[in-house]
């Protein structure tokens, strides 16, 4: 069987994951590691490559897993797609998400590669969950309630902002889609705290929630990568009314994220070149090996 080689661009909570999901995939080989310095970074069994350098010096790589931060993902797609190399990134900002498909697919068809973005558990996973439950109940309405817990775009959002050392953002749920964000931050000497409360609440990632901003000494001590989802429909299945579906999980936020980007990294190789959001995904493509066990064991 031949393998799918994947190389990880970036290497902080997600990238760390990615690369445990690649070395535990049986149809998978880890190409290696693309980071800022990365060439000073060594251990055991992984090659680390600075940005910086050709990705060439991976040899064959065949796709890319960009666990980046969403404001750069396009960037860094466009760049490996005109190569001819697939991307699988987690970007999570919803509503550029349709923006970003129309921009990459260009590019992607061009380069006849493949990206399949927004591939993380919300916007990746749960959005295949929202789209079966509609078919379900094609008539209705699905709350989709996060955490509580970390979101990992939020606090890197907030670690961009001047003033700001180190951030942990907190999703706290409550009910029928409506969140509050807790965010805790570490000031830089001489940073307000008024200054920074500001420069968040107006981002895009924040000024539709309820947030509050409060300083603290040491966010290390705060900080745990757990978070959740509680999905609810209630609609109606052709004339019947009253139909309830429910979906919860309990989470490591980065590993389930890097998870879900390193199979769709499998996926990506047996799609037509363009850009695909999850929901376009064929489910079995996601898995490793032949269709037919699969459809002997889960259908």
């Amino acid at each position: 069987m031949s393998r799918v080689r994947v190389a990880i661009a970036g290497y902080g909570n997600i990238g760390h994951h990615a690369v445990e999901a690649v070395l535990a995939a049986p149809d998978m080989e880890l190409a290696g590691v693309i980071r800022r310095e990365g060439a000073s970074l060594q251990k055991p069994g992984i090659k680390f490559i600075d940005e910086q350098t050709s990705i060439d010096a991976l040899g064959k790589v065949d796709v890319v897993a960009l666990c980046k931060p969403s404001r750069q993902i396009e960037e860094y797609a466009a760049k490996y797609l005109s190569q001819g190399i697939h991307t699988v990134d987690s970007f999570d900002i919803h509503n550029s998400i349709v923006e970003l498909r129309g921009n990459l697919a260009k590019i992607a068809k061009q380069g006849q590669a493949t990206a399949i973005i927004a591939a993380g558990w919300d916007p990746g996973s749960d959005s295949v969950v929202r789209a079966l439950l509609e078919a379900s109940a094609p008539i209705g309405l699905t709350y989709t309630n996060f955490g509580p817990g970390m979101s990992m775009g939020h606090s890197v959002v907030v670690r961009s902002k001047p003033g700001v050392a180190d951030a942990l953002s907190v999703t706290i749920p409550l009910g029928t889609g409506v969140h509050r964000r807790m965010v805790y931050v570490k000031l830089e000497k001489n940073a307000t705290l008024e200054a920074v409360t500001q420069a968040i609440k107006s981002d895009d990632y924040f000024k539709h929630d309820e947030t509050h901003v409060i300083a603290v000494d040491d966010v290390s001590v705060l900080s745990d990568k757990g978070h959740g989802v509680h999905m609810v429909r209630q609609g109606r299945s052709g004339s019947s009314d009253n139909q309830m579906f429910s979906f919860d999980m309990k989470i490591n936020n980065p590993a389930l994220t890097a998870q879900i980007m390193v199979s769709c990294a499998r996926a990506c190789t047996r799609m037509a070149p363009g850009a695909y959001t999850m929901i376009e995904v064929p489910m079995i493509d996601l898995l490793p090996g032949e269709r037919e066990g699969h459809i002997k064991r889960l259908v």
